[in-house]
């Protein structure tokens, strides 16, 4: 699974809004360093490191002689500022890092995230934001790579995340050292993956993101927290295993409650709960955050959701699926909990119509999460896992109608059909052209065009056929016949499916897809 791409850094102002205008602070900070502005090299790094060093010491000195009386040690904080400000010029430079490395600043300034002047903490947050930013490190990989192991080495993100723990959204600057926080996390994971579940295992990143996002207030700093949990759980199953425990679940499903019967007022606000169904899929990876998801009514919400046709309702039909994927109890839920009436409308195309749902990208992606869906609940049905009534409710709605749902999956297998003819052409082009490709990266960009959509179409059909119902076959080799086509080209189909099944959930889940895809093909 896919899920959203980070948003590009942006910075707030005094009145909680985002700008885009220059950093001031940074243009002061050029202005006071003045040659450094003309040649910023090593010599003058070593100058910046050496000044910093010593308005650290004062400072240190100023606070353990007078630790009772701030006014006797303000001056040294405001040097102190002006030091770290100065630092930022380094961002217009970022091959210079590993020479900040080796002169020991980092642990220096990493330290004062744990300053008792939070205005000072601020500053190394701030710092750090800008010397992490994407913008300043690209092309500057080895560069970059010396810097955030550093940081890491020194403990940055356990001090990043306790300090973030004393900030509060009320003050503007805070607000903002939030953000850049954030981003600064956001930063390493681009540079080091392995950051993602570095972060949740020594801090406590993760509490603060679910606190974060069960406010029901909006705020860009929510809109983030959701972005930041949703790279967090990305590819990782350590963190999305770890939430779960933490009762993630839950939460996630407690904030997209809110928007089960409204939509987001800006399109910030739609982003962040797109953000919020993407931690969603993430968590329901594992096995036992399914079971979480259907303890929890998560099933009865997304239906609940889709009845109220509000914008969510595409993320409820994906996160379903996600649900249902590979774990039978969540199927028998959807069909006890009258999903098959609103999942089958959906398939027919009755859905809410808006801008959005007018895309033929939207429409595409919904057809093949319906599809999924559709097909877990079929090799539930062979399995045995739907019985009795839940087979037959499912059976009977490709009865009713004139059998209208099956004139449905044939216009999808037609449909997808002919775009995987057309990129299969496509290759063998290229590979006329001398372009050379192996047979794995040719099927994975057949499966990429359209095939795994086909070949669960195929599978759709296969189980209707195998439940020996006359009017079902008589329909389906009705259409086949109006559209030139045999048994044999379905055949074939999940013959090349059966072929390429993996072992990703073991030998002994890969023999049992191999027989029941078999079965089917023997049906025929």
């Amino acid at each position: 699974m896919e899920v959203s791409n980070a948003l590009k850094r942006r910075r707030y102002d005094g009145d909680n809004q985002m700008e885009a205008e220059v950093d001031l602070s940074l243009l002061e900070a050029l202005e006071k360093s003045q040659s450094a502005v003309d040649l910023l090299d090593l010599r003058t790094l070593k100058k910046l490191v050496l000044s910093f060093e010593r308005r650290l010491k004062e400072n240190i000195e100023a606070r353990l002689k007078y630790p009772d009386q701030p006014e006797r040690f303000a001056d040294s904080e405001v040097e102190l500022h002006e030091e770290l400000e100065k630092l930022k010029i380094l961002a217009g430079a970022p091959e210079l890092y590993p020479e900040l490395v080796n002169l020991n600043a980092i642990p220096s300034i990493l330290n004062l995230l744990s300053h008792d002047n939070t205005d000072i903490a601020i500053d190394v947050v701030h710092l750090l934001e800008d010397l992490t930013d994407e913008d300043v490190l690209e092309d500057n990989d080895e560069p970059a790579r010396i810097l955030v192991d550093a940081l890491i080495e020194n403990n940055v993100l356990e001090l990043l995340v306790q300090n973030l723990q004393r900030l509060s959204d009320k003050d503007p600057d805070e607000m903002s050292a939030i953000y850049n926080t954030l981003a600064s996390i956001e930063n390493m994971i681009k540079v080091k993956p392995a950051v993602a579940e570095l972060v949740c295992e020594r801090t406590k990143l993760l509490r603060w993101l679910l606190g974060k996002i069960k406010l029901r207030e909006f705020d860009s700093n929510k809109q983030y927290a959701s972005e930041i949990l949703a790279i967090l759980l990305q590819n990782c199953p350590a963190n999305q295993k770890r939430l779960g425990q933490m009762n993630g679940v839950d939460v996630v499903l407690q904030a997209v409650a809110m928007y089960k019967s409204k939509d987001p007022k800006t399109s910030d606000e739609e982003e962040m709960l797109e953000n919020l169904f993407d931690c969603l899929c993430c968590l329901l990876m594992p096995l036992e955050n399914k079971e979480r998801f259907v303890k929890a009514e998560g099933v009865e919400l997304m239906i609940i959701i889709m009845k109220q046709k509000k914008s969510a309702y595409a993320s409820a039909i994906r996160a379903l699926d996600f649900s249902m994927t590979k774990y039978p109890p969540a199927c028998e839920r959807f069909v006890d909990v009258l999903g098959l009436k609103t999942a089958f409308a959906a398939f027919m195309g009755k859905i809410p119509v808006s801008k959005k749902n007018k895309k033929e990208s939207y429409q595409e992606e919904l057809e093949e999460r319906l599809v999924s869906l559709i097909a877990s609940l079929f090799v539930k049905c062979l399995c045995g896992i739907l019985r009795g009534s839940r087979r037959e409710r499912l059976l009977s709605k490709f009865v009713e109608n004139e059998c209208e749902k099956i004139d449905r999956l044939m216009e999808l297998y037609i449909r997808y059909s002919d775009r995987v003819k057309a990129e299969t052409q496509r290759l063998e082009q290229l590979e006329l052209d001398d372009l050379e490709m192996d047979e794995e990266e040719k099927y994975n960009r057949r499966l990429e065009s359209g095939l795994y959509t086909l070949q669960l179409i195929a599978v759709i059909l296969g189980h209707l056929w195998c439940s020996e119902h006359p009017q079902m076959k008589a329909r389906i080799e009705l259409l086949l016949k109006q559209q030139k086509l045999t048994k044999n080209d379905i055949k074939d189909i999940l013959q090349e499916y059966h072929d390429n099944i993996g072992d990703l959930d073991g030998a002994e889940e890969k023999e049992r897809a191999l027989t029941r895809i078999q079965k089917i093909i023997a049906s025929f």
